[in-house]
């Protein structure tokens, strides 16, 4: 019978294995899930000499990659045949790769039922998976946006139902990701990473790995103190946007424009931000990971009446803009939205980025739809609306040729992403009306009596 003092000598030398391992870069790292967190990630693995194992269980993923294609617009083509140039880069769908990755980050979406508490179905079906066919010495991190307890209540207990211990066998961390898609100023290298474990060994080797691929690496404490960094990071941003959404209603009625008090207000050097106003919040943060605080907070009693409120304002704001849409319509030309030619421009959910993920353009289309209006959208980087399913109305919808013939046979044109390669003059020049939520005309020093702001 092994003594205890021989098992702790064990644990030791495992970890200082795991832990030189990592520094002279002959360990493996493996991805799970291979889409705007996973990929970019993997790409910042590889370039610092890191074999790298991607997995997903998306079969045409792994085929565009192989055949040296992309599928998301951070990382180009060439980026793709770049990774497998490399040869250390290896997509898989075969799920007993898993057992060669000695670090093993899990990059799953994280979204809300229709009843807008949190899925962890993409979690907890990679966590079976990886405890199916786990090893001593493998570290575990969580890297998709979740609820304060889910790395210690919900994935280590599945991974200890294998027999192996955390802390001891295994190890387990918490590190969110933080990527910003179609931020040029920043990568996932240079982004400074936040970690955290529940016993000191996961929380070191987690360290030393994010060093070796990230800027500056944070530690805190615990996975649940890690995991409400993000929820903070992010719901920081969302109520700020509430107000900024809600004062814009605001000054609105007072004839006040709400992109010339924010200007003035940001050029106080201490005490203010500037967030801006918009037709609603998109993407796969903002709009979703403060409901998996209000749900957590339930569990403990506790109201979380502000972020509420923020999530209610928020959703407000494609009426907001319908509703002005209808005004200016009937003030302009004495008819309303019914068999109103409307053409949106952008419906990706931020500018410059090719992802539709709880797009506020969608639900304008819906809207504008239900008022029995016909219906055109164009955006550069989505030819088709193909895969949300809340509005399955809109799917197979196609973007338009943004010509001037186009924009002259709209009654209004209302955009919603101000994607930078929109010809803006040609859309000024040529448009009836234009609803503009982004303040792009006049941030691209363009004026007419044909633009309201929205």
């Amino acid at each position: 019978m092994e003594s205890k003092e021989t098992k702790v000598v064990e644990s030791a030398n495992q970890k200082h294995e795991l832990a030189q391992a990592i520094l002279s870069k002959e360990c493996t790292i493996g991805i799970m899930g291979l889409g705007y967190v996973g990929l970019p990630l993997a790409r910042a693995v590889v370039n610092q000499g890191y074999n790298c194992i991607g997995f997903d269980k998306n079969i045409k993923r792994i085929e565009k990659l192989n055949a040296g294609l992309t599928y998301i617009k951070t990382l180009s083509n060439e980026d793709i045949v770049s990774l497998n140039k490399s040869s250390k880069f290896f997509p898989t769908t075969n799920e007993h790769d898993i057992a060669k990755m000695d670090i093993i980050l899990i990059c799953v979406p994280t979204p809300l039922t229709k009843n807008r508490e949190p899925d962890m179905n993409y979690v907890s079906s990679a966590t079976k998976t990886i405890a199916s066919q786990l090893r001593k010495g493998q570290l575990i991190i969580l890297e998709s946006t979740t609820y304060p307890g889910t790395t210690q209540e919900l994935l280590s207990p599945m991974l200890e139902q294998s027999g192996l211990k955390i802390g001891k066998d295994i190890y387990l961390a918490y590190s969110p990701e933080r990527e910003d898609p179609g931020n040029v100023a920043y990568n996932t290298s240079t982004i400074p990473k936040v970690v955290g474990a529940d016993d000191d060994d996961s929380r070191e080797l987690s360290t030393i790995f994010y060093k070796q691929i990230i800027t500056a690496v944070a530690e805190v404490s615990t996975s649940a103190t890690a995991e409400a960094v993000k929820l903070t990071e992010n719901i920081f941003r969302f109520v700020n946007i509430a107000l900024v959404n809600e004062l814009k209603c605001i000054f609105s009625k007072m004839d006040i424009d709400i992109w010339e008090v924010i200007d003035a207000a940001k050029t106080k050097p201490f005490g203010y931000m500037p967030f801006y106003p918009g037709p609603g919040l998109g993407g796969h943060c903002i709009p979703i990971d403060p409901f998996y605080l209000t749900w957590r907070a339930r569990e403990f009693g506790m109201p979380t009446q502000l972020v509420e409120l923020s999530g209610n304002i928020n959703k407000q704001m494609g009426d907001y803009v319908i509703e002005k849409l209808r005004k200016e319509m009937d003030l302009r030309f004495g008819k309303g939205l019914r068999n109103s030619k409307i053409l949106v421009i952008g419906v990706a959910y931020k500018k410059n980025v090719d992802d539709l993920r709880e797009s506020p353009s969608l639900k304008i289309i819906q809207d504008l739809l239900d008022n029995k209006a016909e219906v055109d959208y164009y955006d550069p980087l989505i030819s088709t609306i193909d895969h949300d399913s809340e509005y399955p109305r809109l799917v197979g919808m196609k973007s338009i040729s943004l010509t001037i013939e186009a924009l002259k046979s709209h009654d209004a044109i209302v955009v919603c992403t101000d994607h930078d390669s929109v010809d803006y003059k040609t859309v000024i020049e040529n448009s009836n009306l234009i609803i503009d939520t982004r303040n792009i005309f006049k941030n691209e020093n363009l004026e007419g009596s044909n633009v309201v702001k929205a």
